[in-house]
């Protein structure tokens, strides 16, 4: 089968282009290994090149900052089967502050707002660390201004399963699956501004069910579907800072220690169907330009 794999930032977000590449390069391989012939979008523009690519293939995904999955996977959905998070969705997650309002609602520890003292700053639309600050000012426009807690920085990666038809995409009741808790490194600087440099996976908590359960409900309660990080700072509690629907740089690691191939769970999950375990073996370190570093 053709898949494409639209990736956005290496051809159109130089600040992201290093860990849109290390992404792109392990889907690729784990698409080619599994017997499918790979696509990708030219340098014109982006869109356009979806347009063009996508009715020859039996499947595709999309590999962009949080704010602009919606208009590329939504593209790609009426001319392909998509293998990534349903388009409706990935604009809820890409709200920051509509997304941590559902989780609240829904009894998920998400940081607090109008919490005097230092607060983390953040586009309301942003994509990973990218603009994020601590800061005891006011926030400017677009920004949200959450609570700074203090406590560990780590994802976790899971898979939702789903069943698309040509007008409707459902639920088949079954659990997502679990790929891995990470820890991330993240780093602050003079200014107060996050770098988010890479970290480490699997990672084996003490608290792994806690952490773990927060996760799912997240996913849940979003609709996420196929490959999604869900970022936490863990504290007394596990608070839930940031959903991603899309492929994380976490993923570069994880490929690294799992058995199983990305490319065959993510098409078992879009139709419903995958393994209830992937099977990991040592643990390895990864940085935000594709380096891994065996442990």
């Amino acid at each position: 089968m053709k898949v494409l794999l639209a990736e956005y930032a290496v051809a159109h977000e130089p600040g992201l282009a290093l860990e849109g590449a290390a992404m792109l390069g392990v889907l690729q391989g784990s698409f080619e290994r599994c017997g499918h012939e790979v696509v990708f979008p030219g340098t014109g523009d982006f869109g356009e090149e979806i347009r063009r690519l996508a009715p020859g293939c039996g499947a595709g995904l999309v590999i962009a900052p949080d704010h602009l999955l919606f208009r590329y996977t939504s593209l790609l959905e009426h001319l392909t089967h998509n293998l990534g998070c349903g388009s409706l969705n990935a604009a809820v997650c890409a709200n920051k502050r509509r997304a941590a309002a559902i989780l609240s609602q829904n009894g998920i520890p998400v940081p607090g707002e109008g919490v005097p003292g230092r607060r983390v700053f953040k586009p309301e639309q942003g994509c990973g660390a990218q603009g994020v600050r601590i800061s005891s000012g006011d926030p400017g426009t677009g920004e949200l201004a959450q609570e700074f807690i203090e406590g560990e920085h780590l994802s976790v990666s899971l898979i939702g399963s789903r069943v698309t038809g040509n007008a409707c995409s459902y639920y088949t009741g079954k659990p997502p699956l679990l790929l891995a808790v990470n820890r991330q490194e993240i780093a602050i600087d003079d200014q107060g501004r996050f770098h988010y440099l890479g970290g480490e996976t699997p990672v084996s908590h003490p608290r792994h069910d806690e952490i773990v359960q927060t996760a799912v409900q997240a996913l849940n309660v979003l609709g996420c579907q196929g490959y999604c990080g869900i970022d936490i700072v863990l504290a007394d509690r596990p608070y839930v800072v940031d959903v991603n629907p899309r492929i994380t740089t976490s993923l570069v690691g994880i490929a690294a220690c799992m058995e199983e191939e990305i490319a065959d769970l993510l098409l078992a999950a879009s139709k419903g169907g995958g393994p209830d375990q992937v099977h990991l073996s040592g643990r390895v370190r990864f940085d935000n330009r594709g380096g891994v570093e065996r442990l």
